[in-house]
């Protein structure tokens, strides 16, 4: 993917190769006057870089239109980017189910599956589980393993640039687990590990509710919630990837573990019971008084810790997803509390993805890296971390 005509092109040879691919990817099915047109260059220079996309089998000559007025001659040639020239896989790993998508190289989901897996299962359990999604939906998509050209991974935890769970609490066996390492046995091509928060933003920001704005805080609300931040539309990881751990914050002076903070009996929640945290959501809805409080117990902690982040970044817009997206009764005092915190409140509004944030932004993640290697200037492509 890195040599675009198929041999060592000099580097003004690719930069016109990677603009002639950019116009073909943007125009359908244009012809050699219209990429003219649209890049500037002169027709012999065109000309020459479609042979050599072509000969990568990046570009193909499309089927002479039909219908319309039929003009004596020969028909102008038409090109398109070939899509189906390789393709991408988004995977997300988390506490109750694993998910994939897998797309064309235009990020067209053309596939799509998920199964349940135990909070409880181990490590080796819950990648066999990611082993199985991934071949279904490849198999029903009808995509080869070998036309793979990257694969994007969301998962909870503190993420190393090479994909080893530095740490990791949300999951078993997860912490010190080099995961890329794992999953990279299975993939002939490139395997991107990121956080499941940073990848949800970049979801949000690519096709959901932050598609209008660059500086974006996604919380991944639960009890304890993780963040994700896009400052002037690049994801900001931080120095060794831990930005965003809001869930951390009440080792800050504030004992009371978050667990604690939505219970309605003397026990903590488990961290990772999704229908009891539902359930205590419905008594309060229903006016049961510890519940209610509960609630606002919860909701006062997660306004602190998302205000911390907002009064850091200043972002256009906060945008909460996970499982407290879909309950009723957050959004608004999540409005309140932080115009009441924050110099100057931000938008907030609910998530638009919800469960399919995190597979996206890891598609969009491979995507990225793809792109980078399509459009590189240089001999390679530069990293995205």
């Amino acid at each position: 993917m890195g040599r675009l005509t198929g041999g060592d092109p000099s580097l003004l040879r690719r930069i016109n190769s990677a603009v002639v691919l950019h116009a073909l990817r943007d125009a359908g099915s244009p012809t050699l006057t219209d990429l003219t047109r649209l890049t500037g260059l002169s027709r012999p220079t065109v000309e020459g870089v479609i042979e050599g996309l072509i000969e990568a089998e990046l570009v193909s000559e499309s089927e002479p239109e039909e219908g319309g007025t039929r003009r004596q001659g020969r028909p102008a040639r038409r090109f398109r980017f070939r899509v189906e020239a390789g393709h991408l896989l988004g995977v997300e790993i988390g506490p109750h189910r694993v998910a994939a998508l897998v797309s064309g190289l235009d990020g067209r989901i053309i596939g799509a599956g998920s199964r349940e897996v135990s909070e409880a299962a181990s490590a080796d359990e819950r990648l066999e589980r990611v082993r199985q999604v991934i071949a279904d939906v490849l198999r029903r998509a009808g995509v080869a393993r070998t036309n793979l050209r990257a694969v994007g991974v969301g998962t909870p935890g503190i993420v190393e640039a090479d994909g080893t769970i530095r740490l990791g609490t949300a999951l078993p066996g997860w912490t010190g687990l080099a995961l890329g390492q794992r999953l990279q046995r299975s993939f002939r091509c490139p395997v991107l590990v990121e956080n499941d928060a940073n990848a949800a933003a970049v979801a949000e920001h690519w096709k959901g509710s932050a598609k209008d704005s660059d500086d974006v805080v996604f919380v991944l609300a639960g009890l304890s919630p993780g963040a994700g931040s896009l400052i002037g539309g690049r994801l900001h990881r931080g120095f060794g990837g831990a930005a965003g751990e809001i869930g951390a914050l009440h080792l800050l002076g504030r004992e009371v573990t978050p667990e604690t903070l939505l219970s309605t009996t003397d026990e903590p929640l488990h961290p990772l019971d999704e229908p009891a945290v539902a359930q205590v959501f419905t008594l309060a809805k229903q006016g049961d008084p510890r519940a209610r409080a509960a609630v606002e117990r919860f909701i006062q902690r997660l306004v602190h810790d998302v205000a911390a982040l907002v009064l850091a970044l200043d972002p256009e817009l906060v945008v909460i997803g996970g499982w407290a997206a879909g309950l009723d009764g957050v959004l608004d005092p999540l409005r309140e509390e932080l115009a009441r915190y924050c110099l100057r409140p931000p938008r907030v509004t609910l998530s638009l993805l919800r469960e399919a944030a995190v597979a996206t932004g890891a598609l969009r993640l491979a995507l990225d890296h793809v792109e980078e290697e399509l459009f590189a200037v240089e001999g390679r492509a530069a990293t995205s971390r």
